[in-house]
């Protein structure tokens, strides 16, 4: 099974450009479900596993473990998902007749609505860097960058020089299965970009010479390419320095443009195509947040929405 996973690892590789982190999961949740079918002997040594011989009932087996284990149903979800991806690989591969995670039910989610922050709380966490120093000009590129384009932190991370033009203010945003696309961003960011330039040479003179990615919009304090667990690491910094009344991720400001976007009478087809979803269906659940703010202002501000006391 060893040698099955490592086809499917360059498959995902090479031919879906998937990203890193979705080639870590990947990975990660076959590895588990190959610990569960062959575990380790008390040499260390793990014996193979013909792969005709996992069918629907082994699977489900695998699942049942989970729920005993109290996985979370979204890591449960996950885990299936990726074993049917496997195996619908192995069947085009002509390694398989059929797929047997297909037979499997995935479990019901709970559907929970993106957390949002309101546009003054947007306005007060992005203006929190310190402006004066190099890493805040930095900072406050990478808040303005975020909310101005809705883009993941991931692609947001990967932006090159050559991504950006400033004349139509526009950027070439590279998304799952390095599918391209082109988004704008306003005269906020783009003041900050221009701020946060002025002192990138700074930081790139910190890298070693044969580090230097100069193509790289955003460096860390290394001078190399930064990443995404630090942008993640500097909005946490942010959120408790602005003390926010909630908790945010950065993707919090990824559903909070949609949603602000949606709520200022925007179309939800440029919606989907600014955030780079494939489905449509993936966007209309900020139709739901919107529906939801106006539902809560209504029952505070309107004299016949109070419940007779």
């Amino acid at each position: 099974m060893q040698e099955h996973i490592a086809r499917f690892a360059d498959y995902l590789k090479y031919q879906r450009n998937a990203s890193p982190h979705t080639l870590r999961n990947y990975l990660s949740d076959l590895e588990q479900f190959y610990d569960y079918l062959c575990p380790k002997d008390s040499n260390g040594v793990r014996p193979d596993i013909d792969i005709r011989q996992i069918d629907h009932i082994t699977i489900r087996e695998y699942m049942a473990k989970l729920y005993q284990e109290k996985r979370k149903k979204s890591s449960i979800a996950r885990k299936l998902a990726t074993l049917r991806t496997f195996f619908k690989f192995l069947c085009r591969e002509q390694m398989l007749e059929m797929n047997p995670a297909r037979l499997v039910s995935s479990p019901r989610l709970e559907k929970r609505l993106p957390k949002v922050i309101s546009v003054d709380e947007v306005v007060h966490f992005i203006e929190t860097p310190d402006t004066e120093t190099v890493l805040g000009k930095r900072d406050r590129a990478i808040l303005e960058l975020l909310y101005a384009t809705g883009c993941r932190v991931s692609e947001v991370a990967g932006m090159n020089f050559d991504d950006i033009d400033f004349r139509h203010e526009t950027i070439r945003v590279r998304g799952k299965g390095r599918k391209e696309r082109f988004v704008p961003f306003g005269s906020k960011a783009k003041e900050a970009l221009a701020a946060y330039f002025e002192v990138r040479g700074a930081l790139l003179a910190e890298a070693p010479e044969h580090k230097r990615d100069a193509k790289a919009v955003l460096l860390n304090y290394q001078g190399t390419r930064i990443t995404t667990r630090s942008i993640g690491r500097l909005i946490d910094k942010y959120v408790k320095e602005c003390a926010l009344t909630q908790d945010i991720s950065p993707h919090s400001l990824r559903h909070s443009v949609a949603t602000h976007l949606l709520s200022a009478g925007a179309d939800l087809r440029v919606i989907q195509e600014l955030l780079g979803h494939a489905r449509l269906s993936t966007t209309q659940i900020y139709t739901h947040v919107s529906i939801e703010q106006l539902m809560q202002v209504y029952d505070k501000a309107h004299p016949r929405a109070r419940a007779v006391e």
